[in-house]
């Protein structure tokens, strides 16, 4: 990958990118006004979950939860169907600075370094500032929306299977700023540890996320015990090969045909567009919710406010400045945030046994061009 000649510490990088905004988000009128305490507070606990920090408050106020929601002569108890726990993933399951979103990397490779594929001019400009931005912190102006509209345009035509293949090749590039780390393994061990540890529990787990769908399929295969159609994220189109302009309640699918992505942009899933995702596909309110940043505040608010079940809302916080590449000033403000709305911390400094494998080192990453 061309390469832009400054060395950037990626803790300042997080700092200043547009798209994980620091901004303390203001409560809602009905929202709590202080964070809740820890089910655990002042008390020796020991922490089951593997890859937690033995006496970890978030842990174990999570293990005290899941004890109390399953056991059926509890006023806690939440029969199996309704126990569904929703996930965010970048920067709560994955790491999403290497250097940046997973979905970010692969499609500026896609859009400007990838052989195979003819970018119109319009696609490598914005490609090409998006880079920059990931490099100086200064991302162009609407990324969000006009990333959503360009990768869509970059892998149209494709099939889910082909895009998944495609997610695959790209999982083994090296995950920058890391030692000994690919893009596919740089799962959080403690968060894998505890979809497992929900799922034993019988927990239904969905992952909502802001990536594509079909490309957070692929990232999550053979890591993560959740079905393929337990993952929400953001939506194209999807059309006939023998289609063409042909709009899709005239169109009768052939023997011929195959199901490709059409490209145009269905839904963004973050912020209050996640509630939505999730009240129209998985139709009942969670009980469980896990995100990082403001994108997950509104899901984490809808679990909140479960008026059959108590809900829990926790948010991961980007605290570690040796093991991965936090930021200070982003932790500190979620935090303020979580304690305006009443939601749980987890701190990756404090809570995370182990982050990456061991073998994992945080390095500068360098970037020329």
């Amino acid at each position: 990958m061309a390469k832009i000649k400054t060395k950037i510490l990626v803790c300042a990088l997080a700092a200043s990118m547009a798209f994980s905004s620091a901004a303390v988000i203001p409560p809602a009128e009905a929202a709590v006004s202080v964070a809740k305490t820890s089910d655990t507070a002042g008390k020796k606990t020991t922490v089951t979950i593997p890859d937690w920090r033995k006496n970890s408050a978030a842990a174990a106020s999570i293990e005290k939860y899941v004890k109390k929601v399953t056991n059926k002569n509890s006023k806690s108890y939440i029969p199996v169907n309704d126990r569904i726990a929703v996930f965010d993933l970048d920067g709560t399951i994955i790491g999403e600075l290497y250097p940046s979103y997973f979905e970010y990397m692969m499609f500026i490779h896609r859009a400007l370094y990838d052989e195979t594929y003819q970018a119109p001019a319009d696609m490598k400009q914005f490609a090409t500032a998006l880079e920059e931005g990931i490099a100086t912190g200064k991302m162009p102006e609407n990324n969000e929306r006009l990333h959503a509209k360009y990768a869509g345009m970059a892998y149209s035509g494709m099939t889910t299977n082909q895009l998944k293949s495609y997610t695959k090749k790209f999982m083994k590039s090296k995950a920058d700023g890391f030692t000994n780390l690919t893009r596919g393994d740089a799962f959080y061990k403690p968060m894998v540890s505890l979809v497992r540890y929900l799922t034993e529990n019988d927990f239904t787990c969905y992952i909502v996320s802001g990536s594509d769908r079909t490309v957070v399929r692929a990232i999550i295969q053979g890591t993560l015990p959740i079905k393929t159609n337990h993952v929400i994220g953001m939506s194209y189109s999807m059309v006939a090969t023998g289609q063409g302009d042909t709009d899709g309640l005239d169109y009768v699918y052939s023997k011929d045909d195959n199901v490709v992505l059409g490209g145009d942009l269905l839904i963004k899933t973050i912020k209050m567009n996640k509630v939505s995702a999730i009240s129209q596909e998985i139709g009942k309110v969670p009980v469980l919710s896990f995100g990082n940043s403001s994108g997950d505040v509104s899901m984490a608010q809808y679990v909140e406010n479960n008026s059959k079940y108590e809900g829990r809302a926790y948010m991961v916080l980007c605290d570690d400045l040796k093991r991965e590449h936090g930021n200070m000033e982003k932790a500190d403000a979620m935090r303020a945030t979580c304690e305006q709305r009443g939601f749980d911390t987890i701190s990756m400094r404090k809570d995370f046994k182990t982050i990456y494998d061991d073998d994992v080192k945080v390095t500068n990453y360098e970037y020329n061009h």
